[in-house]
């Protein structure tokens, strides 16, 4: 079973604003008879380093995630405004969690709290 479709991020956002119901969307269907074929490959981590850095947040569990998702958030916003470069982006996600304990959140005030530690440690990493 796999969920396919175009590339375009009005798709999911539509699904996400209009929620449990489905909005008409003026994109183009998906048409598979116009391509040759799928092919799904392992993926290249060293290439894709990121990917890693999800995958050990989710080992991890906890809050883990909250600081790779807020750490992300910072360094693509530096990458957008051009403060740092692309290659930075997972260094500064995995410095972020290397400094982080990580613990079980008991409350959404403590993720609050885990959210904003990660991004000020990310914006220090920065510059």
């Amino acid at each position: 079973m796999a969920q396919l479709g175009i590339a375009d991020m009005r798709i999911p956002i539509a699904y996400a604003l209009s929620y449990p119901h489905r909005l008409k969307g003026s994109w183009r269907p998906l048409d598979l008879t116009r391509r040759s074929e799928l092919n799904f490959l392992p993926v290249n981590k060293k290439r894709f380093p990121a990917l890693s850095l999800a995958y050990d947040a989710l080992r991890e569990g906890g809050t883990m995630s909250t600081v790779l998702n807020a750490a992300n958030e910072k360094a693509v916003a530096a990458f957008l405004s051009r403060r740092i470069g692309f290659r930075e982006i997972h260094r500064i996600i995995d410095k972020t969690m290397q400094r982080y304990t990580n613990k079980r959140a008991r409350e959404v005030g403590e993720i609050l709290e885990v959210d904003r530690w990660a991004r000020e440690q990310a914006s220090t990493l920065i510059g």
